[in-house]
């Protein structure tokens, strides 16, 4: 089998750090050529080679997020390889036609609606990112391409019932300085709802007070900062936690979670760690939900808010999520299975 082709956008993949200078220009004085060039951090070339950098590298370097980052990389290669695009100027011929072909094959490939969503999503994107530059013209031809319709209003991530959460916080030996981080990890994600990414990157300089509450500062998705005040069974487990690791003990920037395992390079838990994690002690607890990870243990934390009449705005905000559709995949009141007409039937 051969190889794919690299895409277009692919073209230059390494971003040059640029640090600012000065010229060194006293007062009265001129200073010379000579200190001008010293004082210079770019070469000719590498000038020359930034002025040049395709609009479309510009764009994926913009992407904050790894998973995203990868998830639209392979997105962006799969319609260059189909359209059969090689260099960034191909991106002008680009019309609907070509967006509807690859459209139409993504449902002789079986790809979920999901799937379809966000590779055309990811297409849209980049077009609107060659437009804003003009390095493109005549419009997104994304945009009139219609995509599949999301199968429900409720989101498919599983989510736990109480009983389940309850054992799953309590599957970790408290006895042991690993159980006793475990079960804080698990804390902070059952009753704040982050994502595995957030809590891996937790500092100990995180844990601040504000209005007189213990909060969690959460480093969000596209660098966004977002406050939620800590409940009291993750403040409790954090304090058993750090009294026990004593690793913040003059470390601010200390990790809040670290691995017990492996060279001490001064890094926390990975989101890779906290995801096995909370596989390891689900099925500890005996809790058989398919498709069930850190995601899942968010749409718990979701559930149970919005169960106990939490205001769904201050839900969206609480999550970190930029459009409240989002937090609707969640809010499951109205399809409780304790609900169901099945229960109604009596003979």
């Amino acid at each position: 089998m051969t190889k794919p082709p690299r895409p277009a956008y692919a073209d230059r993949s390494s971003v040059i750090g640029v640090e600012g200078s000065g010229t060194g220009v006293r007062e009265g004085q001129y200073a010379d050529r000579s200190s001008v060039a010293s004082a210079r951090r770019l070469t000719a070339a590498e000038f020359q080679g930034l002025a040049t950098v395709p609009a479309a590298v510009e764009w994926f370097a913009n992407l904050a997020n790894p998973r995203t980052r990868r998830a639209y990389q392979g997105d962006i290669e799969d319609f260059c390889q189909f359209v059969g695009l090689h260099t960034p100027e191909q991106f002008r011929e680009v019309t609907r036609a070509h967006v509807l072909a690859w459209r139409r094959q993504f449902e002789q490939r079986g790809l979920s609606g999901a799937t379809q969503r966000r590779k055309l999503a990811a297409l849209a994107s980049l077009f609107d990112h060659l437009l804003d530059r003009n390095a493109v013209a005549g419009g997104n031809p994304v945009h009139g391409v219609k995509r599949p319709k999301i199968d429900s209003n409720e989101g498919k991530t599983p989510a736990l019932a109480d009983h389940q959460a309850k054992a799953l916080l309590e599957a970790p030996d408290p006895a042991s300085i690993k159980g006793q981080r475990d079960r804080a990890i698990l804390a902070v994600l059952l009753y704040h709802g982050l994502r595995r990414e957030e809590a891996a990157c937790l500092q100990v300089d995180d844990l601040q007070q504000r209005r007189g509450l213990q909060h969690l500062r959460i480093h969000g998705k596209g660098g966004k900062l977002r406050y939620v005040p800590l409940h009291p069974v993750a403040a409790e487990r954090l304090h058993t936690y750090l009294e026990a690791s004593g690793h913040h003990l003059g470390q601010d920037k200390a990790p809040l979670f670290r691995p017990l395992r492996g060279p001490k390079t001064g890094s926390g838990i990975s989101a890779e760690g906290i995801y096995a994690l909370v596989g390891q002690y689900a099925k500890a607890a005996g809790i058989a939900v398919a498709g069930l990870g850190v995601h899942g243990l968010r749409a718990t934390a979701a559930t149970n808010a919005l169960e106990h009449e939490a205001d769904i705005a201050k839900v969206q905000a609480w999550l970190g999520h930029a459009n409240i559709s989002t937090t609707k995949l969640y809010d499951r009141r109205h399809s409780r299975p304790e609900d169901s007409p099945t229960f109604k039937v009596h003979y």
